[in-house]
């Protein structure tokens, strides 16, 4: 029986020691009561409202994936249709779901209507009103939700992507259910939120197009009146840029309008890797080289190749940054001149290397939370810890006598294990956390009054201390794994269907529980058996 308590004795030690080392750190163990304190702070992450920091919500314009889809719908229909020898008399696009062909040859409209069919599932063909052989192409309700569907999700990834970069601690990005295409992020007082908030609102959309006619405009206005018709033309667009300047020539950059085809050969999806690098054109500055897929790099290199001596604008959120002249074919790399010092020149490259926002976002709400309101919850929250801590220890010593003390021990373990155990998960403590604490508590003193009150039944059937109390943890264990089960039932379903705060209960109250059973059943069976081996087989038990 000694044997056997020593070895449960020096496994709970094992215990307290780990969760020592959790919360304290070993190797810089603390020598004074301000590295105590620091050493905790460290390693109890705390939530947003704890800790006060951003919240954002965010909304995606999915929209512009599904005029994007289109588009390149557009282009590899009119190249196939050429590559097969149809003739259509225009290819245009109405809107940003449907695509007209305008005059069909009637010799090859069967063929054409195969190719559709066949190889464009996404689409529905039927004939264009008011054209003897024109057909009009509408994107299925269907592919427009997958389009946004997916767009949603690739944001929430790529955002959340971005700020793990960054290096802020615990954030949340999630969709938002509240809204339609809406993202939630939260992120806590560690690291700079500001210079977060320029990453997330750098859509990265990077897109290279050909600037149409080889010219700039200093004003909308100039550029349609620049066309014969006054209207641009097909399948272009006006897009906002800064002048081009010759290396070493000063003076600011103007604002300026450059025409630029609809179609992006290639788009930020297409990148490989992006990174800044000093600067050839601008000494002491920097620019952002970046390398392309296998697939994109066959599509650049066409593109260039057919393209010689012509402009390519480089553009970033609908933004032209910069547009080279095209001087030979290229495949796999290329660079985003311009004067950027090196935090702008890396910030523009993580956030292409993270990957290239689908569609641009729109800002619905900001929130700041401020460090004092935080600091305000966190003395409320553990003041209502103590109090009730407090009051559980003065009921079970009054109520269980002696007794009452191997309850408050295993009550005191386990709060030691749970803040240990969020230490080395790297969990975060939020404001709701602190009341699944407060639960815990709860659930610690109801398994200890059921393994009592066992007990107390067994002494009063007459049964000698040791088997009163084997037998009362014996009958009372299976209904606290009964009660704990549940409870971790529902724990798991609020983390897997909760976002922020609310997973934070959760994942407290599970920690908490799983700790209360090792701790109401194994250390306070050990405590008691303990107790019984120094004590008279006369004597009785104080409960």
């Amino acid at each position: 029986m000694q044997m056997n308590v020593r070895i449960r004795a020096i496994l709970i030690a094992l215990v307290i020691l780990l969760c020592i080392y959790g919360l304290f750190g070993l190797p810089a163990f603390p020598k004074s009561f301000a590295m105590v304190k620091s050493n905790f702070t460290d390693r109890i992450r705390l939530g947003l409202d704890l800790k006060g920091g951003t919240h954002l919500i965010l909304q995606v314009q999915t929209l512009e994936a599904v005029r994007q889809y289109t588009d390149q719908t557009l282009d590899r229909l009119r190249k196939q249709l050429n590559d097969e020898g149809i003739h259509a008399e225009d290819i245009r696009e109405p809107d940003d779901q449907h695509i007209n062909v305008v005059n069909v040859n009637t010799d090859q409209a069967a063929r054409f209507q195969d190719i559709i069919r066949s190889g464009y599932q996404d689409w529905e063909i039927a004939p264009t009103p008011g054209q003897a052989s024109g057909y009009t192409l509408s994107l299925r309700a269907s592919a427009i939700s997958a389009i946004r569907t997916d767009t949603l999700h690739q944001s929430v990834e790529t955002i959340r992507h971005r700020i793990d970069l960054l290096g802020l601690t615990e954030p949340v990005v999630s969709e938002y259910t509240r809204g339609q295409d809406e993202i939630l992020v939260q992120l806590p007082g560690e690291g700079d939120p500001t210079r977060a908030k320029s990453i997330i609102q750098a859509g990265g959309q990077l897109e290279l197009r050909l600037v149409v006619g080889g010219r700039t405009y200093s004003s909308p206005a100039e550029a349609y009146s620049a066309q014969p018709s006054g209207v641009l033309p097909p399948n272009s667009e006006l897009l906002p840029g800064r002048e081009e300047r010759a290396p070493g020539e000063t003076g600011g950059a103007a604002d300026v309008y450059y025409l630029v085809d609809r179609y992006a050969p290639v788009t930020g999806r297409d990148l490989r890797s992006a990174k800044a690098v000093p600067s050839s054109d601008y000494p002491g500055n920097y620019e952002v080289g970046f390398t392309l897929s296998n697939a994109a790099a066959k599509r650049f290199g066409e593109f260039t190749e057919a393209n010689l001596q012509h402009q390519m604008a480089i553009v970033l959120d609908h933004r032209v940054y910069t547009a080279p002249v095209i001087q030979s074919r290229i495949e796999d790399s290329g660079r985003i001149t311009g004067r950027f010092g090196l935090q702008e020149a890396n910030d523009l490259a993580l956030v292409l290397r993270s990957g290239s926002l689908p569609a641009s976002i729109k800002y619905l709400e900001e929130r700041t939370i401020g460090p004092s309101l935080g600091q305000d919850s966190i003395q409320e929250g553990v003041q209502a810890s103590v109090v009730s801590l407090a009051v559980v220890m003065l009921f079970m010593l009054v109520y269980y006598r002696l007794a009452g003390l191997n309850a408050v021990l295993a009550l005191m373990l386990n709060l030691v294990i749970l803040l240990a155990a969020l230490a080395y998960f790297q969990a975060v403590l939020t404001l709701p956390g602190i009341a699944g604490v407060i639960l815990t508590i709860g659930m610690g003193v109801d398994s200890n009054v059921l393994i009592f009150e066992r007990i107390r039944e067994e002494l009063r059937n007459g049964k000698p201390n040791p088997s009163a109390v084997e037998v009362g943890f014996d009958r009372a264990f299976l209904t606290i794994i009964d009660t704990h089960v549940t409870t971790v039932v529902s724990a798991a379903f609020l983390f897997i269907f909760g976002t922020g705060p609310v997973r934070g209960f959760a994942v407290t109250l599970v920690i908490g529980l799983i700790a209360n059973v090792f701790t109401a059943v194994y250390v306070s069976r050990t405590i008691f058996a303990w107790h019984l081996g120094r004590m008279t087989r006369e004597a009785q038990l104080s409960i």
